[in-house]
Formats: structure tokens, C-alpha cells, sequence
């Protein structure tokens, strides 16, 4: 059974979860692309 007090609770810190994942992965590649600029072979 779906209990909406319980969702209102959790949802705030899935979304701040989510965030701080999406953040992580869009520094890695941006890490990722930096370092494929500067080894790239001329």
C-alpha cells in the first residue's frame, strides 16, 4: 500500500540523491574529456 506521508518525506532526499549523482557523473566526464584533450596525439 502507497502511504503519500511517508513518500513526502523520502522524495526530498531521493531528488537530493539523485542530484549529487548526476553531478558526479557529469565531473567525470568532463574529467575524462580535459585528459583525452590534453594525451591526444598530433
Amino acid at each position: 500500500m502507497l502511504h503519500l506521508s511517508s513518500w513526502m518525506t523520502t522524495l526530498p532526499m531521493m531528488l537530493i540523491g539523485m542530484t549529487g549523482i548526476l553531478l558526479v557523473i557529469g565531473f567525470l566526464v568532463l574529467v575524462v574529456m580535459a585528459l583525452n584533450c590534453l594525451t591526444r596525439r598530433k
